[in-house]
């Protein structure tokens, strides 16, 4: 009978032979089958394609690296959520680069940005307030609305307690409600040129509940 390939193993069993040492082949099934949605998360966490690319890279090769620190207490995919936001978070942080230009964060297949179609439009005023929302709220956000990861698993990538996800989801969303309401975002860059941060960013920024962290 022949042996399994990797397309046939799930993810536990493909990290599993990969720390016995084959070569790479089986995470290179890994990479295969979650880069893309690594990069999704990454890009929406970073704002900014280089950023997020350069991000998923490092975030995988430290996957590579680090197989046998997996412990099988999560999904192998909630490890890699980990490792990618903690990458883009570690990047923001050293890098300080302003994420607000909207033609850096729409996504690959993202129209020109002069396209006046409503549905680009919308995509882009969404993006830019994300980009301006502080960066664990975003990336709080990212998981949980625009991907569908349960609190529970955020909560894991993430490193903190559910309640604290899901005051992030509540503050982000907040900020973006108020962003995308009519002359929002113009408010806010005005606030800016005026030397004053805008109030909605400030007011997403506010310290969360005792107990958050």
């Amino acid at each position: 009978m022949n042996a399994e390939g990797p397309e046939d193993l799930d993810d536990a069993a493909l990290l599993a032979r990969h720390v016995a040492g084959d070569g790479g082949v089986a995470f290179g099934e890994l990479f295969r089958r979650h880069r893309d949605r690594m990069y999704a998360v990454a890009l929406r966490t970073t704002g900014n394609r280089e950023l997020a690319a350069d991000a998923v890279q490092e975030a995988f090769i430290s996957a590579f690296r680090r197989a046998e620190a997996y412990r099988g207490e999560a999904a192998v995919t909630t490890w890699l959520h980990r490792i990618v936001v903690n990458a883009c978070l570690d990047r923001l942080r050293r890098e300080k680069v302003s994420v607000r230009r909207a033609g850096d964060l729409g996504e690959l297949d993202l129209p020109d940005r002069h396209d006046r179609h409503g549905s680009t439009e919308t995509a882009l005023v969404v993006h830019e307030a994300l980009a301006r929302l502080p960066e664990t709220q975003r990336a709080a956000l990212v998981l949980v609305d625009m991907h569908a990861v349960p609190v529970a698993e955020a909560a894991l990538v993430l490193g903190v307690a559910e309640g604290t996800v899901k005051s992030r989801c509540f503050r982000g969303r907040e900020a973006l409600a108020a962003m995308l309401r009519p002359g929002g975002l113009a408010a806010s860059d005005a606030g800016e040129d005026e030397g004053a941060g805008p109030a909605v960013v400030a007011s997403a920024e506010r310290t969360e509940p005792r107990g958050a962290s």
